[in-house]
């Protein structure tokens, strides 16, 4: 605990008047996070239609993403999930300040977790959970959800703005355990021997140090990092997957049986393994994914052709 993030402190000088446009605009999306979760949605899709004229080259790179990612799928097929996945996108903006700022009876009323039953197995093994989350549009209202079954640790990336960051914080700390920097991998590996539920995002690309390059998708050879493997094999925890995802009226949690097979597997077999079972799990609501991200951005070696 003791490597836990000491929460940031209010300022006077956020009184400031270089801090009143996120004052407004914070106290804009507050207001609207008041309405109906389905008019919050409307206006979600919205702001997504929106997103996607005003950044053009982040909906490129989603068309590619999907496209390299499921080169089985018609162009039809394909363009009907990235128009959903930029509706979806918009909507984050919102579940971020419903995350931040709903009451918890809110929360509650709107979500669930699938597959708890998974976690408590372990726990009752006197085990640590490490659980693999896939980086969703609507991870950040998920984390908050989650954290009234069973509070979590994970790691925290500070916010370059000081007053965002006061605000990031104390929106995501109000469920959930306590948070350690990104970087600090020791603390993470002392939470889980701890018994903890730790919270780490293995599908993200992290560059060529530390990964290896194995199936993700249509792509054979995907950057994907090895530290993952090592918070397994170094602690006493069982791997698990979650997704968060849409349900008809809110939000669903879902907790999918252990992968204790990846500790004792070589790198190349595990990481193949886990992309595959990441990828069929995208597919169960693939417009939900962070399909914006440059995730086949790092190639084998420097020679290599982008694939953006």
């Amino acid at each position: 605990m003791s490597a836990a993030i000491k929460p940031p402190k209010f300022s006077l000088r956020f009184l400031l008047p270089q801090y009143w446009p996120i004052w407004l605009g914070s106290a804009a999306l507050y207001l609207v996070t008041w309405l109906p979760l389905p008019v919050i949605r409307w206006l979600g899709a919205q702001v997504g239609l929106l997103m996607g004229r005003v950044a053009p080259k982040r909906v490129l790179v989603a068309r590619r993403n999907v496209e390299l990612c499921f080169p089985e799928m018609s162009v039809d097929e394909r363009e009907k999930l990235l128009q959903e996945n930029i509706k979806r996108t918009g909507m984050a903006l919102f579940e971020t300040a419903m995350g931040w700022w709903w009451p918890a009876w809110r929360v509650k009323r709107v979500f669930h977790v699938e597959g708890f039953e998974h976690i408590e197995k372990a726990f009752a093994q006197g085990k640590g959970v490490f659980g693999m989350a896939l980086h969703n549009v609507n991870l950040e209202f998920a984390c908050r959800g989650m954290g009234y079954t069973w509070p979590s640790v994970g790691f925290y990336r500070k916010h370059n703005n000081d007053l965002i960051d006061f605000m990031q914080y104390r929106g995501r700390a109000q469920s959930n355990k306590y948070m350690i920097h990104k970087r600090n991998a020791k603390a993470l590996l002392s939470a889980l021997d701890e018994g903890e539920l730790c919270l780490y995002l293995p599908d993200q690309d992290y560059g060529r140090a530390q990964s290896i390059f194995v199936p993700f998708g249509g792509v054979k050879e995907t950057a994907t990092t090895t530290a993952t493997l090592m918070f397994i094999r170094r602690t006493n925890c069982v791997p698990l997957l979650i997704t968060s995802q849409y349900t008809s009226d809110g939000y669903k949690v879902k907790i999918y049986p252990a992968m204790s097979e990846l500790a004792d597997m070589n790198d190349e077999e595990a990481l193949t393994l886990l992309n595959a079972r990441i990828v069929e799990i995208i597919q169960e609501q693939p417009e939900s994914y962070l399909w914006m991200h440059k995730r086949f951005k790092t190639r084998p070696h420097d020679m290599a052709s982008s694939l953006y």
